[in-house]
């Protein structure tokens, strides 16, 4: 089996897809004009694909309120320290300052701009070969 997609209930799916797609390189590779107003978001390799929505049937968690330990989406990061700075000044709010782990990766987590938690990750090692 291969994982098609993963999704999450967004408050504002349309704002957000641009907001990836613009800040972090991800394409709307399918865009649905009904009430979820649904978006598919593949990231640059193609491989991985976020649905993000607004389905009236169920609520849209309270993100902010939640720890980034519940759900967090991850990013590879060549430079942490940049891309921080760079998404912050487009409207993410840095939660933790980028640390190593004993792995040697290092992680920096950021909120989106509705507080939906982002990690950017600079690996050691890939996660996969």
């Amino acid at each position: 089996m291969v994982i098609e997609h993963v999704a999450f209930q967004h408050p504002d799916p349309a704002a957000a897809a641009e907001w990836y797609s613009k800040h972090l390189g991800l394409r709307i590779a399918r865009a649905s004009t009904g009430p979820a107003q649904a978006r598919f978001l593949a990231d640059s390799a193609g491989r991985t694909v976020l649905e993000i929505y607004n389905n009236a049937a169920a609520p849209v968690p309270d993100y902010p309120a939640q720890s980034p330990l519940v759900l967090h989406v991850a990013f590879l990061s060549a430079d942490l320290a940049a891309d921080t700075a760079r998404l912050v000044a487009a409207g993410a709010k840095a939660v933790e300052a980028p640390a190593a782990t004993p792995s040697g990766d290092t992680l920096a987590m950021l909120r989106d701009p509705w507080g939906i938690p982002l990690q950017l990750v600079s690996r050691a090692k890939p996660l996969v070969d």
